[in-house]
């Protein structure tokens, strides 16, 4: 249920009835028994004081609706507390006698019922369990139909984790610690900060008040409308009252952080804040954000709401950034970039980020998910939008090239029976938690992809358009997105009479439908209920017969069980080209089986053309060879984003199979002659992780064999790339990844030339210009010996380029140094010299190392408990953690290690995170690949007389 329009803040309306009866604090109110499922549910929730809590579920009852909250927060920066009230306007939707609402670690020193004349005190009850108060007094009714206002008064420590109201700091370049105060509310964190209704249906207006000391400033989603300074020299922040909007979304800040600022050309004052050291590096995310609103607000046709859009870079941020409405909020590594210092890959990454949080104040925050279980409809956009925009307004950055990334990446989750739909059931925090995943953001982004190819670009944004439209400041469900996507040419109030021009004009057989099939209606939800109620994605396997192609589809999965793969079926739009025609052909596959018929025989058939759809394909009989074929003759007969979907896909049969290793391999041999960015990426992809499965075995004359058959595939483009910053951004990101690759595997010339500027670079005290874009394999090189580390690790502590201290902190953890990886380990959950924020990727990394994989899974194991209070369950620095650790074991010991560890867990320390499965389930992979492949690769490279090359200890 969602409402719209200003809600009204008058107290003397209040119309709560004071009854004649008395109503116990034990007795259930009517709405909670009516919400009940009749169930008999033992033992029943006890308070915190020993009574019957008047509330049994997770969720919020909808008895009171919060209409408007207006919030005081004072928060000591030298104390590390925070003191705060909260008056709430509520309406009264069903009678009731109890108010129930959220708080986690807050002390509520009182709670009252504000009438015209009077205050009346409640009872607070706690219920820690399910992050619960219920509110009450003897004798009163909240009767449907009125309004009234709750006020209480709170305080609590500021947050030593990443979320809620928090700590972070920050250390001058003179070695003062400073103290930021900062919000983190999504998904279920607001609660930590003000008594609320933490729901995101439960939209409402905020008028926030922030109570500073002068050296200080304060920041919130709204313009701060005036400063009033109390006699203690103290100053209360008065902030202009919000639109309707979802709890998760408000934040506010108290800093010394400094900022800069320009006007949209739609009139929006767009700021951006950071450590008053560190605002000389702002302005790149300033340019990037003005262009970014100018275009969201014209292809949305929809203007921002707001006045300001403020971008504040926090110290510590657990995620790399957050949409809150009108002050979004990022890591610094997510917002500053300094040209002198940072690379090709900043300045793309940077962008995106920046377009994603900004694709948010539509897409989230204007309209919002009903709940979280359609989280997707907030992250699968924005991470879809992210390349929609910056195409448009940044092209040089050629996003293009990187989309497949996101869909590959997504399919790896996707493809274990632990999966689940887009959409999926969740309920306690952790559930919630677990839903920010690939699947959510990558999978959401690249089935949101394919039916814009499905509907055509232009369809699908007047789709998109309408859904934002009518949806504004309201709460949505999948088929509402579904709905507005059909009819494009049905006129309503929302579609403008231009839309009957163009699109809509075209003769039917030009329409989106009849490029699909002409026979039957569109119905976009019943297509695409089969991609978001289902997990999984399908496996297109194609059989050609002259001119005939027979196809049939199946659920692709990793894993033995038969069981799992039967029942699914999607409605897939596939697309096709053949060596007679590279005119796309179209086909929707709605069964599970069919036959299509070509008008002449061909030599060979690409279906998935550029990867549009989300799903692999393979092509039964000499279908692969003729691709094989066809590569090695000519590869350029196919896009760069065909060349990369081939070699995934073939890999990945591979790992099912469906196809025999030897001919992936086969394959691959084309690379020697790529030089395009994407398919060389991913030909990385699919190789590298064959040698680190070796690494972590004892077989390293098969490992080193691979390691060298994979350089001597890529030499000649080795060679050809120039230690420099010139070209364009795709060909720097190539040039730093080949260069790294190289250095790491000890190619002679590569580690040559990086020895060298090391030493220059060294000799220099570290003020020698580096080229971006290569320094990180110039700090890897260095990183080797014992007096190289300690130096970098000194550059790193005393850094103000956090690219800079990002590239050194990645070449330390690829280091052979095995007592040094420990010590980053430990040093970044200690925090003082390494960020906590970076411990999940020092981690990752480290894991990933041959001599640090062991210390990866003492120190996560060892730590845990810790762990999961720090980044909190279910979430996605946890993930990252439990699978980077693990991903690459293929041994059965290490697989029962693994095993026992989870099931020592409870439920509160995570033992029903999904995650684990997921492990469990990679490692299995890896022992049956292993078992059945090693023979295979090992004759395979014997045949191709691939012999050992120059290696080093640790690999990337």
């Amino acid at each position: 249920m969602a409402r719209e329009g200003p809600m009204p803040r008058s107290t003397a309306s209040c119309l709560c009835v004071l009854t004649a009866f008395l109503f116990s604090s034990s007795v259930l109110s009517a709405a909670a028994t009516e919400q009940s499922d009749g169930e008999n549910k033992a033992p029943s929730p006890r308070a915190t004081n020993g009574q019957p809590f008047p509330w049994d579920k997770m969720r919020l009852p909808e008895t009171v609706w919060p209409l408007h909250y207006d919030l005081f927060i004072h928060p000591n920066l030298t104390t590390l507390d925070f003191t705060g009230t909260v008056q709430i306007q509520l309406e009264v939707l069903q009678d009731t006698s109890v108010i129930i609402l959220h708080s986690r670690d807050l002390r509520i020193s009182k709670a009252a019922l504000l009438e015209s004349s009077r205050i009346l005190p409640l009872q607070v009850l706690e219920y820690p369990e399910f992050q619960l108060v219920a509110l009450q007094a003897d004798g009163v009714t909240f009767t449907q139909g009125s309004k009234c206002a709750l006020y209480l008064e709170f305080a609590a420590n500021l947050s030593e984790s990443f979320h809620g109201f928090y700590k972070s700091t920050y250390r001058t370049s003179e070695g003062e610690v400073r103290v930021v105060a900062s919000t983190q509310f999504e998904a279920t964190s607001a609660r930590g900060a003000f008594p609320c209704f933490d729901e995101p249906a439960f939209k409402a207006n905020f008028s926030v008040r922030i109570r500073r000391e002068a050296r200080h400033i304060s920041l919130s989603n709204m313009p701060k409308v005036k400063t009033v300074e109390l006699s203690s020299g103290l100053l209360d922040d008065h902030f202009d009252m919000s639109v309707k909007m979802s709890t998760y979304l408000l934040a506010f800040i108290v800093s010394d952080f400094l900022s800069i600022s320009k006007m949209s050309q739609h009139g929006v004052k767009i700021s951006v804040y950071a450590v008053p050291e560190k605002i000389d590096q702002a302005e790149f995310a300033l340019e990037a954000a003005v262009r970014l609103l100018d275009f969201y607000e014209d292809y949305f046709d929809i203007p921002y709401p707001l006045p300001k859009q403020d971008l504040a870079a926090i110290p510590d941020f657990q995620s790399g950034a957050m949409e809150n409405w009108g002050l979004t909020t990022y890591r610094e590594s997510s917002l500053l970039f300094d040209p002198k210092k940072s690379s090709a890959s900043d300045k793309l990454g940077i962008t995106m980020i920046i377009a994603h949080e900004l694709a948010h104040q539509w897409f989230g925050n204007l309209v919002t998910m009903q709940w979280w279980n359609d989280l997707w409809l907030n992250e699968g956009f924005a991470k879809f939008m992210e390349f929609v925009s910056v195409n448009i307004t940044n092209p040089e950055l050629q996003v293009e090239d990187y989309f497949l990334g996101k869909c590959f990446g997504a399919m790896k989750v996707d493809s274990l029976s632990s999966s689940h739909p887009v959409s999926t059931a969740v309920e306690n925090p952790a559930q919630i938690e677990e839903m920010f995943d690939d699947v959510s953001y990558e999978k959401g982004a690249c089935i949101l992809n394919m039916l814009r190819d499905y509907l055509t670009p232009e369809a699908f944004k007047i789709g998109i358009i309408r859904y934002l439209r009518r949806y504004s400041y309201q709460n949505t469900v999948n088929a509402h997105l579904w709905d507005s996507l059909t009819g494009i040419c049905q006129s309503d109030d929302l579609d403008e009479g231009r839309l009957k021009g163009g699109f809509c004009s075209r003769g039917k057989s030009e329409s989106a439908a009849s490029k699909w099939f002409s026979e039957d209606e569109l119905d976009v939800r019943e297509m695409m209920d089969t991609w978001t109620l289902q997990e999984g994605f399908p496996l297109i396997s194609v059989e050609v017969k002259g001119r005939e192609v027979r196809l049939s589809q199946e659920r692709y999965l990793k894993s033995e069980d038969p069981t799992q793969t039967s029942g699914f079926l999607w409605q897939v739009p596939l697309t096709y080209i053949t060596s007679r025609s590279p005119t796309i052909h179209r086909f929707l596959l709605r069964t599970k089986t069919d036959v299509l018929y070509l008008p002449e025989e061909v030599e060979w058939i690409k279906f998935n053309v550029d990867m549009s759809g989300y799903y692999i394909v393979h092509y039964e009989g000499r279908g692969w060879d003729s691709i094989i074929h066809l590569l090695q003759r000519d590869h350029t007969a196919l896009s760069r984003n065909d060349r990369a979907s081939l070699t995934n896909n073939i890999f990945q049969l591979v790992s099912i199979g469906k196809v025999p290793l030897d001919k992936a391999l086969d394959l691959s041999l084309y690379l020697s002659s790529e030089t395009e960015i994407m398919p060389v990426i991913q030909g990385l992809y699919e190789l590298v992780p064959l040698y680190k499965l070796m690494e972590k075995r004892d077989m390293e004359e098969l490992e080193n064999q691979m390691k060298g058959y994979i350089v001597d595939l890529f030499q000649d483009l080795i060679d050809r790339q120039t230690w420099t910053d010139d070209g364009s951004v795709s060909e720097r990101m190539l040039r730093g990844h080949l260069l790294m690759f190289a250095c790491v595997r000890r190619y002679p010339p590569c580690v040559r030339t990086a020895t060298e500027l090391f030493r220059q670079w060294k000799e220099s005290d570290g003020n020698m210009s580096l080229p971006n874009d290569v320094s990180m394999a110039v700090f890897a090189v260095g990183a080797r010996t014992e007096e190289g580390w300690d130096f970098l690790f000194e550059k790193y502590r005393h850094s103000l380029y956090i690219s800079v201290k990002s590239r050194i902190k990645s070449a330390l953890s690829i280091s052979p140094l095995s007592h040094k990886l420990k010590w980053m380990m430990e040093q970044s959950l200690l925090g003082e010299v390494m960020k906590t924020q970076d411990l999940p990727y020092v981690v990752m990394m480290v894991s990933k190392n041959p001599k640090g994989y062991k210390h990866g899974w003492d120190f996560l194991r060892d730590n845990w408990g810790t762990l999961v209070k720090k980044f909190d369950l279910g979430s996605h620095s946890i993930s990252n953690m439990v699978i980077g650790v693990t991903n690459q074991y293929s041994t059965r010991e290490m697989l029962e290690e693994v095993r026992t560890f989870f099931n020592s867990l409870t439920k509160e320390t995570g033992a029903e995170l999904r995650c684990l499965q997921q492990s469990l389930e990679s490692i299995e992979e890896n022992i049956r690949w292993m078992d059945k492949n090693l023979p295979l690769l090992q004759g395979w490279l014997d045949r191709r007389g691939a012999k050992p090359g120059a290696t080093a200890h640790t690999g990337a």
